[in-house]
């Protein structure tokens, strides 16, 4: 069955004219990865579809927090919105700092992505990746400042010595090499770096996963706290759904490239609509064995389809417990307001509370 704009899509608009409260929109966006048959002559022969077709804004200075299972989209989408993948379809709006101008990432020019890319950063998931073994702590933080080339040499150096003290760490540490690190701290070298051009959107792609717990809270109020002192706004990506709450304002649920529900914080986790969503939820712990006990987990059949033949009608009506033959297997549900600034793409949604 041939997809329609959902309501949401329709809600938020096509045009580039963003209001004033909202930094960045994703329309329609679609990113699909060829599968290709062949040694010298490559055909192609299917598409993975990463993320189908997919619609969400995010407001100035608040936290959209994007969560689902390994594999539904979730990194994907972000690396299309900052341009690090090519997306097949869509388009991404952003407003730019200074002069409050409005870019279509998607068909941005080099030239005009080069300078975006001041305003628009990314913490990486692995510390222990992301950062070069062969460079100073001083050397990485002020790459950013050596590729647009800002100040000198003595004024970078001080901006690194700055943004050190920022993150936590001692200016001292500048010389040093990232082995010498733990990974929580490794992870504030990553924030520092992100921070050198000042940008005004980061993304934190699961920033705080491959963490100890203890330091888990500790990157959080970082980022919480340099939120607040210098207005940034954050795309958080994660499947901890515990962490999820802790730092964002808004939610949306992906599953298999698709948005399952998408609303404020609270609402979500207080009166969840999307089974997915109610699956999620009854799976993370409460630490009080009392209310703990008296749970009840919705165990979910089956395995996530591949996203290379995803199911027709619902992509969760493989595994839903509420599916029905002759609706969910045929028609793609619309992402509809069912509550005010309340989405929810579902044939039969019902609230259900978990916790």
């Amino acid at each position: 069955m041939t997809e329609v704009p959902s309501a949401y899509q329709r809600h938020i608009g096509e045009a580039a004219a963003l209001p004033e409260n909202v930094m960045l929109r994703v329309n329609h966006l679609v990113k699909e990865f060829p599968i290709t048959r062949g040694v010298f002559f490559k055909k192609q022969v299917g598409a993975v579809q990463a993320v189908s077709d997919i619609s969400f804004e995010i407001r100035k200075g608040e936290t959209l927090g994007l969560v689902g299972e390994s594999g539904c989209g979730k990194s994907t989408t972000a690396r299309c919105v900052l341009r690090l993948l090519e997306p097949t379809g869509g388009d991404v709006y952003f407003r730019t700092g200074e002069d409050d101008h409005i870019v279509d990432i998607a068909t941005a020019d080099k030239d005009t992505l080069r300078e975006i890319r001041r305003e628009m950063q990314i913490v990486f998931q692995d510390p222990y990746a992301s950062l070069n073994p062969m460079m100073t702590v001083a050397s990485i933080v002020a790459e950013p400042l050596v590729v647009h080339d800002v100040g000198t040499k003595e004024e970078r150096l001080e901006r690194v010595k700055e943004l050190l003290q920022v993150v936590g760490l001692s200016p001292e540490h500048a010389n040093r090499y990232p082995h010498e690190f733990s990974g929580g701290q490794r992870q504030r070298i990553g924030v520092a770096r992100a921070l050198a051009l000042n940008p005004s959107f980061m993304v934190l792609d699961e920033p705080v996963s491959a963490l100890d717990v203890s330091i888990q809270a500790q990157v959080l109020n970082l980022m919480q706290d340099l939120q607040e002192e210098l207005g940034l706004t954050y795309l958080f990506i994660a499947h901890d759904l515990s962490v999820v709450r802790h730092i964002s304002d808004r939610v949306a649920v992906m599953y298999l490239g698709k948005i399952a529900e998408l609303a404020d914080r609270d609402a979500l986790y207080e009166q969840p609509m999307h089974p997915y969503t109610h699956a999620l939820l009854s799976a993370v712990p409460i630490p009080d064995p009392d209310i703990e006990a008296k749970r009840s987990r919705i165990l979910l059949e089956g395995d996530i389809p591949s996203p290379a033949n995803p199911p027709s009608g619902c992509r969760f009506h493989t595994r839903c417990p509420k599916a029905k033959e002759g609706v969910c297997d045929v028609d793609v549900p619309e992402l509809r307001e069912l509550e005010s600034d309340h989405w929810v793409a579902c044939h039969f949604p019902e609230v259900k509370k978990v916790f």
